[in-house]
């Protein structure tokens, strides 16, 4: 008996231009003209090809296509380093606006290779229409002398040569805010990780870091070779400790990422010990442990700005003039914090002069960052010394926090809050509570959506991550001397509005000690329709009412807790004291957190000491807050910031002079 085998078919190959020419009835030249989108065959013609084309599946051949048009439709783009998501990112921007032209991307890389980057530059542009060379790292008269044999081509990343499309960062810009950042937190000796030497980016970084050292008073600059990449980072990080600098600015994020590690590997805090900037702020900068401030480039508008200077030449025009200079914006993060409490101490004693960080204050005013809507821009509180001629002290910094995860509920807060003398009382994401942020209005659940963060507590089911954040938005802003107006948005999970809020924080200095005032009042108005406040307590978690008015201290070698005729965390939490004041001991300071509430707004504390150091007025102790359509809810808080460790007796009687 015989078994036949099923015959295999086959599968049919790919249509040619010839049949689609028969059945459609016309010349392959039509065809050709038809499928390269030419317009000189009639209408009516043109469809009953492409149905036909359709209907036996036939793709033109790019090669031929190519030939036919004098032209592959292909761009090249070349990078130094395609494992750099600032690369990437620069990549994503050329990528998509070619695409929404009918332009194909090439990339290639030269795994930092100086010297082999012009053979692959010319070789890359032997297959494709133009380039966009990123971040070239071959010397500038070997670059001047290859960009007449590639053109059209447009340079990323390095000065202008008057002849090629070139977009330029001005890093000097993005240096200064660094500097200016880190001076402003009392940083003094600052160290530099270098860059790869051949790349023109890091030899202007560092040049814009020389000068802005040589132009400020009592800057001490290091420098330290490093690279590019998170493993030149994680290397130098023993050699970074014995510079002993205060700060260190990375010559990118890659870098910084890398010395975190291995600082945190070390047992080495950041920025209690040392803080960290970086450049580029690529995507993962914000989710660094802790979140890395660096001086943010538009990465991917980058790409897209790179194919708009490409477009005209391709179409046979002239190419449009290069956009100014593109300027950072400073991201501030948790990595920067003030100078350590042992470095000013030291510094403030040296040579027996008072330092301005040991003097009392006399004036505060807030600055503000000119022509930023109010939904992106920080602002800035300084204080001036009696020692004024050394100038302004950095008390606190109001972020926007756009930038936050969603998770998170994204919202404006006070952080860093220090002292006169510079010690930092506020703590930002910190491991036990990621979405804890320094000093905010952070309420759990209103109208079902979460202004707190995290998980929301569910009666019967405990704490539970549902898709209910909400976020705060600043609409208007404005600042006159020590006191900020502004008016902001409560939105829901939708980004509906649900609430509008009246916020101002108020500053000044105490008058007979080394220490100011910050007063934070709030008036929530409802008028979206009325407002129900909860918090875990009110939905079956006893003695877990908290929401408000919420501050969360910076970690101390010792944190105890005072109330009125009270001490102790069990004492004070739940109680109706006026005021409780945080007492916190590090190794060369004492500090005192005084917190009052409004004579008049009285409301249960909740505190935390042993878990984490944080407390605040709660809106919701144990009951539902409801607010009725139209009606307001008001909300204050004041803070006393003082360099010494206070009493019972004395806290007290400063409580009584908060909010007069």
């Amino acid at each position: 008996m015989t078994t036949e085998r099923p015959q295999t078919r086959l599968p049919r190959a790919a249509a040619t231009i010839a049949e689609v020419a028969t059945a459609a009835g016309v010349s392959r030249a039509t065809v050709s003209r038809v499928m390269n989108g030419r317009d000189t065959v009639d209408a009516a013609l043109a469809a009953r090809v492409r149905e036909v084309a359709a209907r036996l599946h036939y793709r033109p051949s790019t090669v031929a296509r190519s030939l036919s048009l004098g032209r592959t439709e292909t761009v090249a783009v070349v990078v130094p380093d395609l494992a750099n998501p600032m690369f990437q990112q620069v990549l994503r921007g050329v990528t998509g606006a070619a695409g929404e032209a009918g332009y194909r991307v090439l990339v290639a890389d030269t795994a930092e290779h100086a010297g082999d980057e012009e053979r692959v530059v010319l070789d890359a542009r032997t297959r494709c229409d133009a380039l966009v060379l990123v971040s070239p790292r071959m010397p500038e008269r070997a670059l001047r002398a290859l960009l007449p044999q590639v053109r059209p081509a447009v340079v990323v990343n390095r000065a202008p040569d008057g002849t090629t499309p070139t977009l330029e960062i001005d890093y000097a810009d993005g240096i200064a805010q660094i500097v200016d950042h880190l001076l402003g937190l009392g940083h003094r000796h600052l160290l530099y990780l270098a860059g790869p030497p051949e790349s023109a980016s890091h030899l202007r970084r560092l040049e814009a870091l020389r000068a802005a050292a040589a132009h400020r008073s009592g800057v001490r600059l290091s420098e330290m070779p490093a690279g590019a990449t998170v493993e030149a980072g994680y290397a130098v990080a023993e050699d970074v400790l014995a510079a002993r600098p205060t700060a260190v600015v990375a010559y990118n994020d890659l870098v910084a990422f890398g010395l975190l590690a291995r600082l945190n590997e070390l047992g080495v805090a950041v920025p209690g010990d040392v803080s960290i900037v970086g450049f580029d702020d690529v995507e993962l900068a914000r989710f660094a442990t802790p979140s890395l401030t660096t001086a943010a480039v538009p990465q991917a508008e980058l790409g897209r700005l790179a194919w708009e200077h490409l477009r005209p030449v391709l179409a046979g025009g002239d190419p449009v003039q290069d956009p100014a200079p593109i300027r950072p914006t400073l991201a501030v993060r948790a990595s920067t914090g003030p100078v350590p409490p042992s470095v000013r101490l030291a510094r403030a004693t040296d040579d027996g002069v008072p330092r301005a960080d040991t003097a009392p204050l006399r004036d505060v005013a807030w600055r503000l960052q000119d022509g930023v809507p109010a939904a992106e821009a920080t602002a800035d509180l300084v204080g001036e010394s009696t020692a004024a001629h050394l100038g302004a002290l950095p008390l606190a910094r109001y972020v926007t926090g756009a930038d936050l995860p969603p998770v998170h509920a994204p919202r404006p807060y006070l952080h860093p809050v220090h002292t006169a003398g510079g010690t930092a009382l506020t703590d930002v994401s910190p491991v036990d509570h990621r979405h804890h942020y320094g000093m905010s209005f952070a309420v759990p659940v209103v109208n079902g959506t979460s202004y707190w963060g995290g998980r929301t507590f569910l009666r019967d089911e405990g704490p539970t991550l549902l898709p209910n954040h909400g976020r705060q938005v600043p609409r208007t802003r404005r600042a006159t001397g020590g006191a900020l107006v502004e008016d902001v948005a409560w939105l829901d999970e939708r980004g509906e509005p649900l609430l509008r809020e009246d916020r101002t924080l108020e500053a000044r200095p105490w008058p007979d000690d080394r220490a100011w005032l910050l007063r934070w009042s709030s008036t929530l108005h409802a008028e979206h329709g009325a407002l129900d406040i909860e918090s875990p307590a009110t939905n079956g978690r006893p003695q877990a009412g908290y929401g408000g008015l919420f501050w969360r201290l910076a970690a101390a070698d010792t944190t105890s807790v005072l109330g009125e005729g009270l001490a102790g965390e069990q004492a004070v939490h739940g109680s109706r004291s006026p005021w409780l004041a945080f007492v916190q001991r590090r190794e060369l300071a004492s500090t005192t957190l005084l917190l009052v509430q409004p004579p008049d707004q009285v409301r249960p504390w909740f505190v935390r000491v042993a878990e984490y150091p944080g407390a605040g007025p709660a809106l919701a102790w144990d009951a539902v807050t409801h607010v009725p359509a139209g009606g307001t809810l008001e909300a204050g808080l004041a803070a006393v910031l003082v360099d010494r460790a206070l009493g019972a007796d004395e806290a007290a009687e400063l409580a009584v002079r908060a909010w007069a």
